[in-house]
């Protein structure tokens, strides 16, 4: 079964897998690191397109993109701009969908893209109705996530010479 949501999955899978490449202390090559570069730029242009009406699939196809987008080294020129209109389309499926941890991912990565506080705010408030007694392994990662995001937001950063 190739549906969209299978293939959003699967491209936030390989996403996750190229952003994380190496840190588990495994050596990293060179060739491995360009041929999942493409794998994943291809995946996120494949879907690009692609529209869906239900939510929670518009959702993950969102964040599978701005995932595979931020993932790779390659840009053919248009890179920013197709980041830009998942945007738009990720604030329009934001307002429409219910409290999640796929919301708070969404939130995430939509706050490294912007740092618009406002978008902070709104995982942090999903995130403190989670408590803290029993998360689940993708809460946990989602909430590293979004606090390494806040904590390293280099593109406002300014070294001073």
């Amino acid at each position: 079964m190739n549906s969209l949501l299978s293939r959003a999955v699967e491209l936030q899978h390989a996403a996750h897998t190229l952003m994380y490449l190496g840190m588990d202390g495994e050596p990293l090559y060179s060739d491995d690191f360009c041929r999942q570069n493409k794998d994943v730029l291809l995946k996120s242009d494949s879907l690009f397109a692609a529209k869906s009406s239900d939510i929670e699939e518009e959702a993950n196809l969102c964040l599978a993109l701005l995932m595979g987008y931020n993932a790779t080294i390659y840009n053919y020129g248009d890179k920013e701009q197709k980041k830009q209109e998942i945007l738009v389309r990720a604030c329009d499926v934001l307002e429409r969908l219910p409290d999640s941890l796929l919301k708070v991912r969404l939130l995430t990565y939509c706050y490294g893209e912007t740092y618009e506080e406002a978008l902070l705010q709104s995982a942090r408030k999903i995130v403190d109705g989670w408590g803290q007694t029993s998360l689940t392994s993708e809460q946990i990662e989602a909430v590293e996530e979004l606090r390494n995001i806040e904590e390293n937001p280099y593109p406002w950063e300014y070294v001073d010479e």
